[in-house]
């Protein structure tokens, strides 16, 4: 776990809050999760893809706000390369509950650990996130979008679990 001393803190609370290497992270992670949006998980909705692994990388390795905005943002890209088939409204709920996982990502991996962190972020997306589209089509929609959203979920957080793991003691994340 990464800790940072007491001066560390005060010089990082002196930086400001838009900086350029914070804006960089989320334009470079952004980019990749444009490009993770179009690979789609075949599923009954098509806007499940590989779109939120940058986002849930962002989050553990750069911050919570980082990762929050990169993973809405890209999940309403995935969502415009197939035309928003849901609506709009539906699909920024969507955003929401995408970021707001991807804080809890954070914060589970900070207090318990990266496999906890990695179990709750699939089970948040893949099961909690199918309850969106209860008004759309009831429980038959939840049941019928659940087990796509499951793997899609599963294999954005576990890419973002190795790459993390792989990284998180190198330079590039300092």
């Amino acid at each position: 776990m990464i800790t940072m001393n007491e001066n560390e803190v005060q010089q990082d609370l002196k930086k400001p809050f838009w900086n350029s290497r914070r804006i960089a992270v989320m334009a470079i992670f952004l980019a990749l999760s444009a490009v993770g949006s179009l690979i789609k998980i075949p599923s009954p909705v098509g806007t499940i893809g590989l779109d939120s692994a940058p986002g849930y990388f962002a989050a553990i390795a750069f911050g919570s706000f980082e990762g929050a905005i990169v993973i809405a943002l890209g999940h309403m890209l995935t969502s415009a390369v197939v035309g928003f088939p849901l609506t709009i409204p539906l699909h920024l709920g969507v955003a929401v509950l995408m970021a707001l996982w991807a804080i809890i990502y954070r914060w589970v991996n900070k207090k318990i650990g990266l496999i906890p962190a990695m179990v709750a972020a699939i089970i948040l997306n893949g099961v909690l996130s199918s309850f969106i589209m209860y008004p759309l089509g009831g429980m038959v929609a939840v049941i019928g979008v659940m087990p796509f959203l499951i793997v899609g979920s599963a294999i954005n957080v576990i890419l973002s679990g190795f790459a993390y793991k792989a990284l998180k003691n190198s330079s590039l994340l300092k």
